[in-house]
């Protein structure tokens, strides 16, 4: 594999003192620096505008996600004065006071984004967002039998009195806190409080303008409308003011498996209780005064340090309601149509096609539909005894649960491990395990005190010699609608090394075996963290002893302790190192005499980076290349149920290593790179590299479309990833 040059640095196994400065990121931190990237593709003026918004989108829905999660745990750690300190040296106290510091940044320069970038871009393409101050009186007088008609029959204004108590607001809901005054004027009289709540059945932006055109006009926001005419709701009373706010409340969810009892009837009663988690965080318009303020704040009994004013709509994410109004396909990504793979074009073939070889997907780049296929057919083929599937999350219109179902009618024996705490899908993955319940699939839930995350499917079918195994693996979930925007690998196989363990793993799911054993899968929490660090030391021993020594990670996160400290002996002792990680690493790169030899790059852009890869060089065999749904994090391997699977096909890992890692690491468009200091920067470029610009994802796109072309011109012509070249004998440097 051709990797970018970059300068040899020395060896330095020798050193015995630690450097100076930290060893380790902060990961909530490391956190809000992954969302000042994806902030960065919303400011990038060569992104489609409308991709610009929808990124603007992504940050407040992921920061909504981290206050639910990590800032709710931060908290309740230091309410109940846990002083533990983090790997990088800080206790509780002290992240959260520079997460909420960081966050409020994130959140400020959001709004900057957004009026000072996008609005005007928006208005430049003749699509107008009117502000509450902006609205004309011909514009209200266009909105305000609108309001009557459509809006103000579903709003329910709530006192907050004495004779009311303060209502029960829901985890970020939209609410407007109104201030009322004496309808006669009367100086004396105490303002009072009250709540509109904001239904969530309403859109949340508007066409302000008449007619229906979908290419351009003004809009406006529902809170907007509801702030302007919000004096219909109180006859008789005068409207001293009002204020679009929302709360975020702690949604982490908390079962005690070791209790007993029905796990899927506990999920559904803790979900329930969540609606009344703490609250976390209050965001509110920036106008409201500051008494109001600290009465919305005592009712709540939320410290003022969690209160995030905005000048601008509350909720950035429902900018996606204005998505969906448009339709300017000119403003957006252009269409890409998902490759077909060349040997499995035929669904009624599948199975014959894998038994050659295994078939290697790279989605989105590769149609997801192969996958369903293989279960659709497994489904109605008689020949199939029996499927075993895992979800972990699928779409509501899920291709696979409905076969799943029909192959169970059909009287195949069909068993289907859902993991019930898959976080805010819970009450998804108990409607699904019921409708599957329903027509005869058995469904379990995993092992007690552990997540099911990994990605496998087992069909046995029996063929001339005797019953054989097929299986998936994969990186991602078996969801056809996030497999578009996702990227990820499918291994479609039926090597019995790999089928066998695959079956070995699914009676450990479902026959709960305490002492597996596995010779092929990596598999949490028994052998992947073990296996993973004895890579990283081979690595190692084989760069003390001159021979050559390489190692390429992709993944999501890295944060693991015990598999930083390897990386940085396997660096000190002359090992390069390549890590794409696409948000949180906590690992310090390019620190001399630590982590000389290891580069950090970050790939953020049109789709999100989600597969998990993993070379190591093996200078004494052939290199290990491994794929799986286990991100390094301390989670994944003592935690969740993972498997990281080897891929053994020579055409698969010529692709993996010289077409997809390559790519990757080269791409100097897309990519960030990780400071010693903590910071990103975009990937310099040199004289080269600005001549022959690369984006990765683009690439894949334009090999995809070509596999496809020449893939129809060679179904006839055997020899598997035939479209994509030819296996090297040597792909590592």
């Amino acid at each position: 594999m051709k990797k970018p040059a970059r300068p040899s640095r020395p060896r330095s196994s020798s050193a015995k003192t630690t450097p100076p400065g930290p060893l380790f990121f902060n990961r909530e931190i490391a956190w809000i620096d992954f969302n000042r990237r994806v902030l960065a593709l919303a400011r990038n003026p060569a992104i489609p505008l409308l991709e610009r918004v929808r990124f603007l989108t992504i940050v407040s829905s992921n920061l909504d996600e981290f206050y639910e999660i990590r800032v709710a745990g931060l908290i309740g750690q230091v309410e109940s004065g846990v002083t533990e300190k983090t790997p990088d040296g800080r206790t509780p106290r002290a992240t959260l006071d520079a997460v909420v510091e960081a966050a409020r940044a994130l959140v400020k320069d959001q709004y900057r984004c957004w009026s000072e970038h996008l609005v005007p871009a928006l208005r430049r393409e003749k699509i107008f967002l009117k502000s509450r101050e902006q609205l004309t009186r011909a514009d209200l007088a266009r909105l305000e039998p609108v309001f009557e008609r459509d809006i103000l029959p579903v709003l329910t204004p709530l006192a907050v009195d004495d004779s009311h108590p303060f209502p029960q607001l829901m985890n970020k809901g939209l609410y407007i806190l109104v201030l009322l005054g004496d309808a006669e004027g009367d100086a004396d009289a105490t303002p009072r409080l009250a709540i509109v709540p904001v239904p969530r059945i309403l859109p949340r932006v508007w066409k302000v303008d008449a007619g229906d055109s979908r290419e351009s006009g003004s809009f406006t926001f529902l809170g907007y409308i509801i702030k302007s005419f919000v004096g219909h709701l109180f006859p008789g009373e005068s409207v001293l003011g009002a204020w679009a706010f929302r709360i975020t409340r702690n949604s982490d969810l908390y079962i005690d498996e070791d209790e007993g009892g029905n796990l899927l009837k506990k999920i559904e009663e803790e979900i329930r209780n969540l609606r009344k988690g703490d609250p976390v965080r209050l965001e509110i318009s920036s106008g409201a005064p500051a008494e109001v303020v600290e009465s919305l704040l005592r009712y709540l009994g939320l410290d003022a340090e969690h209160v995030f004013r905005v000048d601008g709509p509350v909720n950035l994410l429902r900018l996606d309601a204005l998505l969906d109004l448009l339709r300017r396909p000119d403003l957006g990504y252009k269409p890409f149509t998902p490759a077909a793979h060349e040997h499995l074009f035929a669904p009624e073939h599948i199975f014959e096609h894998i038994a050659e070889a295994d078939r290697l997907l790279h989605h989105p780049y590769d149609s997801f539909n192969p996958v369903s296929d293989f279960i659709r057919q497994a489904a109605n083929d008689p020949r199939v005894f029996a499927i075993k599937q895992t979800l972990y999350r699928t779409a509501a219109d899920s291709p696979i649960v409905e076969a799943l179902r029909e192959a169970a009618l059909n009287g195949k024996q069909v068993t289907v491990l859902v993991e019930l705490k898959a976080r805010f899908d819970e009450l998804n993955n108990i409607s699904r395990a019921k409708r599957l319940e329903e027509a005869g699939v058995h469904v379990v839930y995993g092992l007690v005190g552990l997540k099911t995350h990994c990605k496998c499917c087992l069909i046995v079918r029996r063929e001339a010699d005797g019953l054989r195994r097929y299986a998936h693996l994969g990186t991602g979930n078996y969801n056809h609608r996030t497999a578009k925007v996702y990227t990820d690998l499918s291994l479609l196989t039926a090597d019995p090394d790999i089928t066998g363990e695959v079956a070995d793993l699914f009676n450990l799911l479902t026959g709960s075996a305490r002492k597996p054993r596995f010779s092929h899968l990596l598999v949490a929490p028994f052998n992947l963290h073990a296996g993973i660090l004895e890579r990283i030391r081979r690595e190692t021993a084989n760069a003390l002893a001159g021979k050559p020594a390489y190692i390429v990670a992709k993944v999501n996160a890295l944060i693991d302790v015990e598999v930083i400290n390897a990386l940085y002996a396997a660096s000190r002792a002359g090992v390069r190192i390549d890590l794409i990680v696409r948000g949180v690493c906590a690992l310090v790169p390019g620190k001399p005499g630590l982590s000389d030899n290891i580069r950090v790059r970050s790939i953020l852009g049109r789709y999100l980076e989600h597969s998990r890869i993993f070379l190591f060089r093996n200078a004494d065999g052939e290199p290990d290349l491994l794929a799986g749904s286990a991100d390094w994090m301390t989670r994944n391997f003592v935690r969740r149920i993972e498997c990281v699977f080897p891929v053994r096909d020579p055409a698969a890992r010529n692709r993996i290593v010289n077409e997809i890692l390559s790519t990757l690491l080269a791409d100097n468009r897309g990519a960030w790179e990780l400071l010693p200091d903590g910071t990103y920067r975009p990937v310099p470029r040199d004289e080269a590299s600005r001549r022959h610009p690369l984006c990765a994802q683009e690439k894949f796109m334009r090999l995809a479309t070509k596999a496809a072309t020449v893939a129809l011109r060679r179904m006839d012509e055997p020899g598997p990833g035939a479209a994509h070249g030819k296996p090297t004998e040597n792909p590592l440097p």
